[in-house]
């Protein structure tokens, strides 16, 4: 059904498109737009967040390490912080 759908639509990629493309998608974007990951863990049904994780693409980026995130949190709350 799905193959018939993209088919119709005309989607160039309509060949690679399956059920697993939109899981993908779903659990991509959620976890980009920042729903906790045990969230997105819960909607997919996965049972290891480790599962969960490696659809998590900007899990390396350093804007979003726990420092830079906890440091841009305490300059909001002190923002007299660093400026010395």
């Amino acid at each position: 059904m799905i193959q018939r759908l993209v088919i119709k639509a005309g989607i160039p990629a309509a060949p690679s498109i399956t059920p697993h493309s939109f899981r993908h998608t779903f659990i991509t974007e959620a976890l980009s737009a920042g729903v906790p990951l045990q969230d997105v863990q819960d909607a997919a049904g996965h049972t290891d967040p480790r599962t969960t994780r490696r659809y998590d693409h900007g899990r390396h980026n350093l804007d979003r390490h726990p420092t830079y995130v906890l440091a841009g949190h305490l300059r909001r709350h002190n923002p007299d912080m660093g400026s010395e």
